[in-house]
């Protein structure tokens, strides 16, 4: 009977203390799993379960390594937040699957995303046909991002990022087939470096430009 008691008093406890735990890392651990946040939540989920089936040990094993844990995660999304880098390390980038209505299959097989995959996501948006998609993305998340084309099927411009957190974006670059050269003297007749942008995409042949002081 005292086991018994034990097992429901250690229950209720982990119930509440992993709830205030995933209040403190933030709404985003709860709708959107990366694969660092997938780690961390199965590890908790390890340790919760161990803790309430061996009621000998002491709670206070299961809630350091939980606050722990719950530290790391909050850390390393603050250190993400700050380092593109790190965030493209662990999260991965978006994937363009779809591009002007064509499928990019080589895409789709360095992320390992098969046909199948793709028709299941545009059936569960209710699109009968892959023509009917003018890009679709491929989240960090496995979420696949849909735009479809306009009410008279022609093509529109997809804002495309040249600069991330001051950083190049060599994809775009590639796909519009130029150079670090040609974006540096883009910048170079508004008076900025590379340095100096947040943020830059490329829409209607034109550059549009966030600026770190603007921030």
């Amino acid at each position: 009977m005292n086991e018994l008691m034990s097992v429901i008093l250690r229950t209720l406890f982990f119930y509440f203390f992993i709830i205030l735990l995933y209040r403190m890392m933030g709404k985003r651990e709860v709708a959107q799993l990366g694969v660092i946040d997938l780690i961390i939540s199965i590890l908790m989920a390890e340790l919760v379960a161990i803790s309430i089936e061996d009621v000998e040990k002491s709670v206070w094993v299961t809630i350091l390594p939980l606050a722990l844990l719950a530290g790391l995660e909050i850390l390393l999304a603050f250190i993400s937040i700050k380092s593109r880098h790190f965030r493209a390390l662990f999260d991965g980038k978006p994937s363009l699957i779809v591009c002007d209505g064509k499928v990019n299959y080589k895409e789709m097989i360095k992320q390992r995303y098969s046909m199948d995959d793709l028709l299941i996501s545009l059936r569960q948006k209710e699109i009968k046909d892959i023509e009917e998609v003018e890009y679709a993305f491929l989240e960090p998340n496995g979420k696949l991002s849909i735009f479809k084309y306009n009410f008279f099927h022609t093509k529109t411009t997809y804002p495309m990022p040249l600069i991330l957190d001051g950083e190049i974006n060599k994809k775009t670059l590639e796909y519009l087939k130029h150079d670090k050269s040609w974006l540096e003297e883009k910048l170079a007749l508004k008076h900025l470096t590379i340095d100096e942008v947040f943020y830059a995409f490329y829409k209607k042949n034109k550059i549009y430009i966030i600026t770190n002081t603007e921030l």
